[in-house]
């Protein structure tokens, strides 16, 4: 749990959103829309300002964008000198090495956001922490659904408590401590939670990642 936390970043910009380091040389994970809403408008000379859990902040660009997938891979391209004695890469967290079978206990960690978007007002605060951490089970993929079109709902279906700004929030398999998914989105009809499963992540890594190391 405690690597899962220290992987995971928040972003610091108007949007919200949440992202996780998977590699030591800074290479992170989220959800493509937290990037950009369509790859039209995505601008891979932005600039993207993140925190770690411990506050350590970080600038990123993204190197890769899948909108059929919903997900987006940028690497660290900056970031403020970490505490003493800490060693100079970042704190990553690896995929476990196989899908979980559903009913599989999970971790959601991520960052709810600061407002409260369903209040009748603007401005009304929530009250949570930056990072929350939820529990909660893995519950398979909607039936019928392609398990790599997350474009309009992600394909995966689990139980963790999120908020608006949990998309791009890790999904932690207990008994592994392996990464094996990321919040997307809801599903408004029935509550279930959605995102992107194991075999999208690892495709998308396969495809972008090897070699960004």
């Amino acid at each position: 749990l405690l690597a899962a936390i220290s992987a995971t970043l928040v972003f610091a910009q108007e949007a919200a959103g949440t992202a996780v380091c998977i590699h030591p040389s800074g290479i992170l994970l989220t959800c493509a829309h937290c990037v950009a809403e369509n790859a039209e408008e995505l601008d891979l000379s932005a600039r993207h300002w993140l925190l770690f859990s411990s506050g350590r902040v970080v600038e990123a660009r993204c190197i890769a964008f899948d909108a059929r997938r919903d997900l987006a891979m940028l690497r660290i391209v900056a970031a403020s000198t970490p505490s003493p004695g800490s060693p100079n890469l970042f704190p990553y967290i690896e995929f476990a090495s196989a899908e979980p079978q559903t009913g599989a206990q999970l971790l959601c960690i991520g960052h709810p956001g600061s407002e409260d978007l369903e209040a009748a007002v603007s401005g009304v605060a929530t009250g949570y922490d930056v990072l929350h951490v939820s529990h909660g089970a893995w519950r398979g993929y909607a039936a019928g659904q392609d398990v790599e079109d997350n474009e309009e709902i992600g394909a995966l279906m689990h139980d963790c408590w999120t908020y608006w700004g949990h998309s791009g929030a890790p999904l932690v398999e207990t008994k592994t401590g392996g990464l094996v998914g990321l919040h997307s989105s809801w599903d408004e009809g029935t509550g279930m939670r959605r995102g992107v499963g194991y075999g999208a992540l690892r495709g998308f890594w396969e495809r972008e990642g090897r070699g960004s190391e």
